[in-house]
């Protein structure tokens, strides 16, 4: 195909709540070296979106201003050195941003085949939550079969990927919501629903353990949430943070807690790893869960498809907390 010099992106026109998402004319990126250029069919919004189009997210030189961290599509152009692709290629990728836009131009490295039988839309909400997901409760969680997790923000698009993995791999999953629907959603994952506005959640983990406390807890809260999960650890567990939506500093840490159960804790950003780390935890995706996928089960869950120009409503949707799993922008 012909490729057009310009395409319609969503550009932050300034920090601040949804409104400032509008479309923009721009020219068509090219791929570079090692990189291929995508014809973008759907792109899905996360967490770290919304937050750097609130100012509020680091951006490290060579990330691009323009948001959306996962896309799905077809390779319209190679970079050099490329030999893994050819055009029209049907694929997914993380990108280093730009996803909201016609086109992407991402790393080859970044990049995987749409499993057989998923439509753009699903193959869309793949790539940053199951990049993420493996990274921190298999990667620095170290979560394994027959071990116990918990999972906060259980129907977020991260925590319903979560969710499905661990059933997948035989790993006991409890998760927060705070709403009985999210709680019902949560128990058709196969995990057991904790409502964190009825119920403490330290609590209720060790009553349903035996005070034994869970191995692994990914945590989006932070502050907020920082000595509850410390005593909701069993010995040498690992509560890995994921984000601060309650707060990015903690006071009065527990710290006798973390002495007495050997407790980890640690916590990434995935836009902030290496080109290299990226790739790598591609590979093992693509060895784990891509035969997963490809079988039809841990499909993402999806919420609800805006059209890309309306970025502005879904961003509103993901900040009002009522989604249960993943909202994703449609690109003509």
């Amino acid at each position: 195909m012909t490729l057009p010099k310009e395409m319609t992106l969503i550009e932050i026109t300034a920090p601040g709540g949804p409104d400032v998402l509008q479309p923009r004319r721009a020219d068509v990126p090219v791929a570079g070296p090692g990189e291929i250029l995508i014809r973008v069919h759907a792109a899905g919004v996360n967490r770290p979106d919304a937050l750097q189009r609130a100012g509020k997210y680091p951006m490290k030189p060579g990330m691009s201003p323009i948001p959306g961290l996962e896309v799905a599509g077809e390779v319209v152009a190679l970079g050099d050195g490329v030999t893994q692709y050819s055009l029209g290629d049907k694929v997914c990728a993380l990108t280093n941003g730009g996803g909201y836009a016609q086109f992407c131009s991402v790393p080859a490295s970044q990049a995987l085949p749409i499993p057989e039988g998923m439509d753009w839309i699903q193959a869309a909400a793949v790539p940053e939550t199951f990049f993420t997901v493996w990274a921190n409760l298999f990667g620095l969680g170290d979560a394994h079969t027959g071990q116990s997790v918990l999972i906060h923000g259980g129907t977020s698009g991260i925590g319903t990927t979560a969710l499905m993995l661990c059933r997948e791999y035989g790993i006991q999953a409890f998760a927060t919501a705070g709403s009985a629907d999210k709680c019902a959603a949560i128990a058709k994952l196969g995990a057991e629903p904790i409502n964190y506005r009825e119920e403490d959640f330290a609590a209720v983990i060790a009553q349903k353990t035996g005070d034994k406390g869970v191995n692994v807890i990914l945590d989006i809260m932070g502050a907020s949430y920082l000595n509850n999960n410390l005593k909701a650890l069993a010995m040498d567990g690992h509560l890995v943070m994921l984000g601060f939506l309650g707060g990015g500093k903690a006071n009065d840490v527990d710290l006798l807690t973390i002495l007495g159960k050997r407790a980890v804790i640690t916590g990434s950003l995935l836009r902030a790893r290496t080109k290299d780390e990226k790739a790598a935890i591609a590979e093992q995706l693509r060895e784990y869960v891509w035969p997963v996928l490809s079988a039809g089960r841990c499909l993402p869950i999806i919420d609800k498809v805006y059209a890309y120009t309306d970025a502005a409503q879904a961003h509103a949707r993901m900040e009002g907390g009522d989604h249960i799993g993943k909202i994703v922008l449609r690109v003509e």
